[in-house]
């Protein structure tokens, strides 16, 4: 082969590489976004009797939305930070064994940190605002 093909293959090689791995990154953000919900639709029952209280004593449904919002941005973002540490110990790791060389970029590290917690504060927003709509009454009722 002449180089330039080669060279055409390689870039043609990396291409799919990155369609294939932004395809399974958007599985995991779409499987991480959904274990929030989960974890969040579960507090929300777990703490139904809290949040009635809080609402009988003057708290606003915009104040319960705000805190349900909070936790769902903390754990997406101490999640996103923990992806980002795995990931770059892994890179380094599979660069060492494979005498590859390898970089990344604080832009990219950013990115992929801010759309974690954007994935994770949008899954959060249902529980959230489920929670925010919760009865004072009928919660501090429940069991």
């Amino acid at each position: 082969m002449i180089p330039s093909e080669l060279l055409a293959q390689q870039e043609q090689t990396q291409q799919i590489f990155n369609i294939v791995m932004a395809c399974v990154a958007g599985i995991s953000l779409l499987v991480g976004g959904i274990g929030i919900m989960n974890i969040m639709l579960a507090n929300v029952l777990e703490r139904t009797k809290e949040i009635g209280l809080l609402r009988a004593v003057g708290a606003t449904k915009q104040d319960i939305k705000l805190q349900f919002i909070t936790e769902s941005f903390v754990i997406s973002f101490l999640g996103g930070v923990l992806g980002v540490i795995f990931g770059l110990l892994l890179s380094e790791v599979i660069g060492f064994y494979s005498e590859w060389a390898v970089t990344w970029s604080m832009w990219a590290i950013f990115l992929s940190l801010a759309i974690c917690m954007i994935v994770g504060v949008s899954f959060g927003a249902y529980p959230a605002i489920k929670a925010s709509r919760l009865n004072p009454i009928e919660a501090l009722h429940s069991d």
